[in-house]
């Protein structure tokens, strides 16, 4: 089901399957979310947890005993109740089930709210650990926005745009293996603010900078100034994506706390990189914002 948000023109759309962002429109009607065409992605923007990307063999181990974890976790496939607050906000909250505790035996309550602020979209995440037990997770936001954005431009006439000078390299991810290679990494930001789209940078699947300075990146075209600004205040990594050699016309902009498995990683999901870890009755929150940058 689909509800709308509205605010100074501008609307949105969020599917109550998921909590996933639909559409963001701004007031002349141009769509920035990516349009989820299954001919190259089916989604527009996943909750990612209580996992991001995959384990290894689908497998962790937790509390001694071994799970299967689906890529990404469940949480983008859970239909969620919601709360209509105002004509601009809606609350999505889902929780455990038998059904999620026969792969994540944590009982805890995930809560996701939208606030729309015309051209500015405020996230929210809520994670609360329910359980008598330490509670481990991942948490990751996956929005695909539409690159270009409009007619006649092209992919490689965008930048990723970063208000601080960053220097960092990003591991490789081992196709072969289905892995990231923590000794085998690529620099595509040496003391510079700015990556040059183009496809063949994301033939070896996503690009994935961890710890920058920056908090915050722009996806735009320099030449209108026209694309959108993602601001990342509570999250340590920072990916980008788009699925290799078919020239899909969107790019993901996604905000990790975590990621997929490493090589050097043994298979206990509370030893993963930045796991997150919430004790007995605790509540953690976490913000996000998409801004659409219109000239």
């Amino acid at each position: 089901m689909l509800l709308t948000l509205k605010d100074q023109g501008f609307t949105v759309q969020l599917d109550t399957k998921g909590a996933e962002l639909k559409s963001y429109r701004d007031a002349s009607g141009k769509e920035f979310i990516w349009n989820s065409n299954p001919d190259f992605w089916p989604r527009s923007s996943p909750v990612l947890f209580p996992s991001i990307g995959n384990l290894r063999e689908g497998k962790t181990i937790i509390n001694d005993v071994e799970y299967k974890l689906s890529k990404h976790g469940f949480a983008r496939d859970m239909e969620m109740e919601y709360q209509m607050e105002t004509d601009s906000k809606a609350v999505f909250t889902c929780q455990y089930n038998e059904d999620t505790l026969k792969c994540y035996p944590f009982r805890f309550r995930f809560q996701l709210a939208y606030e729309l602020k015309g051209d500015s979209l405020f996230m929210t995440y809520l994670v609360e650990n329910l359980d008598e037990q330490d509670m481990y997770y991942h948490l990751g936001a996956h929005p695909g926005f539409m690159c270009p954005l409009e007619e006649g431009e092209a992919f490689s006439d965008y930048i990723l745009k970063f208000p601080n000078m960053e220097t960092c390299d990003s591991p490789v991810y081992d196709l072969a293996h289905m892995q990231f290679d923590p000794l085998n990494t690529t620099r595509y930001l040496d003391h510079s603010d700015t990556i040059q789209l183009d496809y063949s940078l994301f033939d070896i699947d996503a690009l994935v900078f961890p710890n920058l300075k920056s908090k915050s990146v722009q996806l735009l075209n320099p030449a209108t100034g026209k694309g959108v600004q993602v601001d990342y205040p509570d999250f340590s990594t920072v990916a980008f994506w788009t699925p290799a050699n078919i020239q899909a016309p969107f790019l993901c902009v996604e905000p990790w706390n975590g990621a997929a498995i490493f090589a050097d990683e043994d298979n206990h999901f509370a030893n993963k990189r930045d796991i997150q870890i919430l004790s007995p009755g605790e509540t953690k929150s976490y913000h996000l914002t998409i801004r659409l940058l219109l000239s």
